[in-house]
């Protein structure tokens, strides 16, 4: 029986699955299953998108933060973040601290399928959403680089298959996974 010694963080861009792998993820380690945007919507009583329009990214930005570093600070999980979350070097900071960051990577033509007809992207809402999702996408690259491990991601793979990728990434940190 393994046990889960630190909290596995999911890194990576709009659509790459950090939700539905990590509750697969989850599930295969018998561990919680926490979504810091759900934690935030909770806790604001407000969507994403409202919290965006009212208040704008930066405040957004410090609220995410503020429930990333409590959720570290609570009982190993698994932990699924907004793609935003690892822009910020002390979020990237503390979750290769605390816990371990997996960075889903897909490329951008499967981002884009996944994520064109979502009406919930509030970064997407601009005339060009894919150029929009291009420039980010290249954008955010050599931060999720930072993260601790890396599992890539193929169109042909069912998310069960990526959450077995997924721990068995894990299985090499012993650190992480104890026997």
């Amino acid at each position: 029986m393994t046990r889960l010694a630190k909290t596995v963080v999911m890194v990576g861009m709009m659509g790459a699955g950090k939700t539905a792998v990590g509750t697969a993820v989850a599930r295969l380690l018998d561990v919680e299953f926490r979504d810091s945007d759900e934690e935030i919507v909770l806790a604001a009583n407000r969507s994403i998108t409202e919290i965006f329009e009212r208040h704008g990214e930066p405040f957004f930005r410090s609220r995410e933060s503020e429930v990333i570093a409590r959720l570290l600070r609570g009982t190993p999980c698994v932990l699924s973040t907004g793609g935003g979350a690892f822009l910020s070097k002390a979020n990237r900071q503390l979750i290769h601290d605390v816990g371990v960051s997996v960075w889903l990577r897909a490329d951008l033509d499967l981002l884009w399928q996944r994520v064109r007809h979502k009406t919930t992207r509030p970064l997407l809402r601009t005339p060009d959403p894919r150029e929009t999702l291009r420039a980010l996408y290249e954008a955010r690259l050599p931060f999720y680089a930072q993260a601790d491990l890396v599992v890539d991601s193929h169109h042909d793979l069912s998310v069960e298959a990526m959450a077995g990728r997924v721990v068995e990434a894990l299985q090499g940190r012993p650190d992480v996974l104890e026997a």
